[in-house]
């Protein structure tokens, strides 16, 4: 995705025009985010997903490769658009999203299945909702055949298919998704995050600056966060849950990979963009090691 970023001082009013800081565009997308965050930590990262016939999508490639992400099947629908997302980035540092997936929504079962070999190789498929449910249902029936694990990042949460969160080996929610992943429980985030638990095997829900709750089985553990100057929250989660994949396939247990993913969520606060935020692994175990 590129995003075509908003600085303002507040959200405007229904029916209201405010002036805004600034705007600029800036390489984005959850997938390619979270591929570019991997390959930064150090993890080998072959991307599935595609692009328009345009120069945004020529930009988002070439930025991909740049980091050593393998793009072999970043495929081109050529009548479809790049997508593009709208982040409004508040004084704060807390932002709010619009997305236009695009060409995301049109990548098709046959285009990931093209993709099954890497998919069978790798030691865990990331997927998000911002690509077509049943090409994302494809790539995790595909991990699971063999049993690849399957992080689950539900952003931006959307109806899915029934059945889809059981093919998970790990769900990562923010609040917003665990409320609505989990109805039943939303606003108390220990019974949300059971309730992801009732469909993969670990789970966690992001709090922001407030920390995380995980659990793999033996019941929700806070795990806190890094105090840090917030100058955008744009791509944060996604750092997390690629910090949190590289630590899980390196052997961590969870709650040493989801302190690995803080430091990680941590330091792209500090930095303005998305995948310009993404921080490197020194700068992850330096964090650590100062805290």
């Amino acid at each position: 995705m590129m995003d075509l970023v908003v600085r303002a001082p507040r959200l405007p009013a229904v029916g209201e025009s405010l002036i805004s800081h600034s705007f600029k565009t800036s390489p984005g997308g959850k997938g390619g985010n979270q591929a570019i965050a991997a390959a930064r930590l150090g993890a080998s990262v072959t991307i599935v997903g595609q692009l328009g016939p345009d120069r945004f999508g020529e930009i988002l490639r070439t930025g991909l490769e740049a980091d050593g992400v393998d793009t072999r099947y970043l495929t081109v629908d050529p009548e479809v658009g790049t997508g593009v997302a709208v982040p409004i980035v508040l004084d704060s540092g807390e932002n709010t999203i619009f997305s236009i997936p695009q060409a995301n929504l049109a990548l098709s079962p046959a285009a990931v299945e093209r993709a099954a070999d890497a998919i069978r190789a790798a030691d865990m498929l990331l997927v998000q909702f911002e690509v077509g449910m049943e090409a994302t249902l494809a790539a995790m029936r595909i991990a699971n055949d063999v049993g690849v694990p399957v992080l689950l990042n539900p952003a931006p949460v959307a109806a899915h298919p029934e059945g889809m969160l059981e093919l998970a080996s790990v769900i990562v929610a923010n609040e917003i998704e665990a409320a609505a992943l989990v109805p039943s429980a939303a606003g108390d985030h220990t019974r949300e995050l059971a309730g992801l638990r009732r469909s993969a095997p670990k789970a966690v829900v992001t709090l922001g600056d407030h920390g995380s709750l995980i659990d793999d089985g033996a019941g929700p553990d806070p795990i806190a966060a890094f105090a840090v100057q917030a100058v955008d929250s744009v791509g944060a989660g996604d750092a997390f849950c690629a910090a949190l994949a590289v630590s899980l396939c390196e052997g961590q247990p969870l709650a040493a990979a989801a302190r690995f993913a803080s430091a990680a969520g941590a330091l792209a606060v500090t930095r303005a963009g998305a995948q310009a935020s993404l921080p490197s692994r020194r700068e992850v175990e330096a964090l650590l090691a100062n805290r």
